[in-house]
């Protein structure tokens, strides 16, 4: 048998060795750190370029100031167009001032007069055969219709000189108090609600 070897008579060839293993990157990552980094490069090379020729390229435009025209900006034409309507437009601006402009209220004295038949003063007959009124007012009581006519005739000069009438009557089961004025005719009667209705006024004509 042999006898075993003693430790210091062992060839060193003979003996296993163990193995370094360095810790090494992978292939892999440095290619994709290189990459990264060529791109930053890249990036910012292309930044600089940019902003050097934005800040050396001159501008397009020259900065000169643009000159008026010589002569007026507005010239009144030689002949003026459209229908030209004394005071136009003075009536909105004396409005818009706070002003009350005496042209805004009818004047019931500018209204057209006609020649009118003038039947004398006095209290109006029920039956005027083939005659007209104008009803211009139902009240409550008699009163209100004798104070209305009151202002009526000291409102518009043309309702002095006619006859009117206060008439009872019952409607819908009330009892009201018609305000009516004697016109004379059918002519008469329209052309004096026609003259009431442009001051504002409501009436009706009636048929007698």
């Amino acid at each position: 048998m042999r006898e075993a070897l003693r430790d210091e008579d062992r060839l060193p060839w003979l003996e296993t060795v163990d193995e370094d293993y360095e810790d090494r990157p992978s292939t892999l990552r440095v290619a994709l750190f290189a990459l990264l980094g060529l791109a930053l490069l890249a990036a910012l090379v292309f930044g600089a370029y940019a902003l050097r020729r934005q800040v050396t390229e001159p501008s397009k435009g020259n900065g000169e100031l643009i000159a008026a025209p010589e002569g007026d900006y507005k010239i009144k034409p030689e002949k003026e167009g459209g229908m030209k309507v004394e005071g136009e437009g003075d009536l909105a601006y004396a409005a818009s001032a706070g002003k009350r402009p005496d042209k805004a209220r009818i004047d019931p004295k500018q209204l057209p007069e006609s020649p009118m038949v003038m039947p004398g003063k006095g209290a109006m007959p029920r039956d005027a055969g083939g005659g007209a009124v104008v009803q211009i007012g139902s009240f409550p009581d008699k009163a209100g219709a004798d104070a209305a006519w009151a202002r009526q005739a000291k409102r518009f000069a043309f309702l002095g000189g006619l006859g009117h009438a206060v008439e009872k009557a019952e409607v819908a089961g009330r009892t009201v108090y018609r305000l009516r004025v004697n016109a004379g005719g059918a002519n008469a009667a329209r052309e004096l609600c026609n003259k009431l209705r442009v001051a504002g006024e409501a009436c009706f004509i009636v048929r007698g």
